[in-house]
């Protein structure tokens, strides 16, 4: 029997990359799924891949999240299973984030995250209970340069996961993922670059890019009966990047280096 037979699922930011990695394997595992994203073309083709019902909407808006919400479960017959994948990354100085781009930035991620979660978990419960996984990123735990408005807003989705696992439990199991970098169309223009790529992977211990497949097993399994046990968690999906100390890294692994006998 597949891990998520009788499942009925929601995925959202599901037209590309993790979204649509995620409707794929939930459904290869047994769920009937509903595809959610803003872009209306991409969004139905994943929905057709998937046998499922499209839905377009921003999720900024609660009223439209919502109408989303009660949409999925009039088409599905109700839900158990709802992630939250939508969000939007910015790059630039700290300085130099305009009002409107913190909004977009928060909007499109956090409250995002906190709309779904609020129109979700009801309607989870009403059918006994399920999972809802919070898609965050490493950047929320650990910031990077540029990232000021990403990170608060990707560490934010962290929280409001350990909430809501505080408030739904035990009906409701609510973990997140922290994927680093993952090779999407969202991360083409960097990492088509052979040079920047081959830096990143240098610098990442298991010495690659993630895969959006990958970051869709984790979900799947969080979502799944085999973490039964597992609420309020977040699980880094990003190769070990997250491991060294800018710190010290450079000066001890000349010093490691030097004593390596590996050959």
């Amino acid at each position: 029997m597949r891990r998520l037979e009788g499942h009925l699922a929601l995925v959202t930011g599901a037209g590309s990359g993790i979204g649509r990695a995620t409707c794929l394997l939930l459904a290869a595992e047994g769920a009937r799924v509903a595809a959610l994203d803003l872009d209306a073309v991409s969004v139905a083709q994943v929905a057709k891949e998937v046998d499922g019902p499209a839905v377009v909407a921003d999720m900024a808006d609660a009223d439209a999240v919502a109408d989303a919400v009660s949409q999925v479960v009039e088409e599905l017959g109700g839900l158990s299973i709802l992630v939250n994948n939508a969000g939007l990354g910015l790059a630039r100085p700290f300085h130099r984030h305009s009002d409107r781009a913190y909004d977009r930035v928060v909007d499109a991620s956090m409250r995002a995250t906190f709309h779904g979660i609020r129109a979700g978990a009801p309607v989870i419960l009403a059918r006994g209970g399920g999972a809802i996984v919070n898609v965050s990123s490493i950047s929320g735990i650990r910031p990077t340069r540029g990232e000021a408005a990403y990170s608060a807003a990707k560490a934010a989705v962290i929280a409001l996961t350990q909430s809501a696992a505080l408030e739904y439990g035990p009906s409701i199991r609510v973990n997140c993922v922290s994927p680093g970098l993952i090779d999407t169309p969202l991360t083409a223009p960097l990492l088509d670059d052979a040079a920047v790529r081959s830096g990143i992977e240098q610098r990442t211990p298991l010495r690659r890019v993630g895969t959006a497949a990958e970051v869709a097993s984790v979900i799947a399994f969080l979502c799944s009966g085999e973490s039964s046990y597992i609420t309020g968690i977040n699980v880094p999906v990003d190769g070990g990047s997250l491991l060294p100390s800018s710190q010290v890294e450079e000066p001890l692994g000349d010093i490691v280096a030097r004593h390596d006998d590996r050959g």
